[in-house]
């Protein structure tokens, strides 16, 4: 089955210096994928040129504008409607592409695709979901990582039940443990928020573990950890940059002299496997869950290899009918998210 990826080229750090480039590569390495590069077509057909044979495998989607990195959301949303990011969503909902992949702006993304795709039955915001690798040799599932600040207890419970669903979907576990990022495993620990949260789960038929810290995250705890999206950014950003300084220590280290280079020589095996399990950029691609099609977004900074990982994680959800599964996931919970939504609008009496 061919797989069609739209991606947006022009969007992200480097531009098409990084997203054709990989593009390419994973074209050539996936022979059941078709590729829809999406943005100024004459600088993309340049970076074409030495393409060969997977030329057949690639479509060129023109579109002038271009979402800037720090460009407010609202403006991207509605003064660009012909950007690349957009199109490329445009095309995932008209069932042109199976997926959508973009190194760009973050919020605008988040915006554009809301709009564009709309979310599913009991979802009010979608979130931001990646895999994190941790001690037992797998990976926890995070979320949310920096779409939604400020969020209200039905907007982590709305996260928790897509987690699961989306756990349930790729990995085909019956009942994914949800863990509650929290200060503290306590029930008194943590504010208003989380603990109402905590609450709405405890109620709820989700397999619910608890509070968790952050250490659990990559002990493996749970299958999936619920939080904010301004405490899961700085998480994750923060485990990226401590994973990039103890490489770093580490090369520093064997280079101190000539022993240790010696040294470095007859560990280089351990070593390359060491700096395969901390690249950070083999996990590069989060999931926004709760829209009605698949849209991947990839770190801005991304270089050649972290976007590819990205557009290999698109090409794997639309492959394994991310999208239906997670709806068919869903569908139990539909019910207990209405009750929670009714749950927190007010009263007659509270107006």
């Amino acid at each position: 089955m061919t797989v069609r990826i739209a991606i947006d080229c022009m969007g992200g750090d480097h531009g098409l210096d990084v997203t054709v480039p990989a593009a390419l590569g994973f074209a050539r390495a996936e022979p059941d994928a078709a590729l829809l590069l999406v943005g100024r077509s004459a600088e993309i057909e340049a970076r074409l040129a030495a393409a060969g044979d997977l030329r057949s495998r690639i479509e060129v989607v023109h579109a002038e504008e271009v979402v800037g990195m720090d460009e407010p959301p609202a403006q991207a949303l509605r003064g660009k409607r012909n950007s690349s990011m957009r199109v490329a969503v445009n095309l995932v909902k008209d069932g042109r592409a199976d997926a959508c992949v973009s190194a760009g702006n973050t919020g605008a993304l988040m915006a554009i695709s809301r709009f564009v795709l709309k979310t599913l039955d009991g979802i009010d915001r979608p979130a931001i979901a990646t895999v994190i690798p941790n001690q037992t040799g797998g990976v926890t599932t995070m979320l949310d990582l920096g779409a939604n600040v400020d969020c209200t207890p039905e907007h982590l419970f709305q996260f928790a039940l897509l987690g699961a669903a989306l756990v349930a979907a790729v990995e085909e576990k019956e009942r994914p443990s949800i863990g509650l990022l929290n200060i503290g495993e306590e029930v008194i620990k943590g504010n208003e928020v989380v603990k109402q949260a905590a609450e709405l789960l405890r109620a709820s038929s989700v397999n619910f573990y608890g509070n968790v810290e952050g250490n659990d995250i990559f002990k493996g705890t749970t299958d999936v950890v619920v939080c904010d999206g301004f405490v899961g950014n700085v998480a994750l950003k923060t485990s990226e940059g401590l994973a990039q300084m103890l490489g770093g220590f580490v090369k520093e280290e064997f280079t101190r002299n000539v022993f240790s280079k010696l040294a470095a020589l007859v560990a280089l095996p351990v070593l390359k496997r060491f700096k395969r399990r901390v690249d950070h950029r083999r996990y590069n691609g989060a999931s926004l869950l709760g829209l009605r099609g698949i849209v991947i977004k990839s770190h801005g900074s991304a270089d050649v290899y972290a976007f590819e990982c990205a557009i290999r994680r698109g090409f794997e959800a639309a492959r394994h009918r991310l999208l239906d599964r997670t709806i068919a996931a869903m569908q139990p919970f539909v019910e207990q998210l209405s009750q929670a939504r009714r749950s927190a609008e007010p009263t007659p009496a509270e107006l």
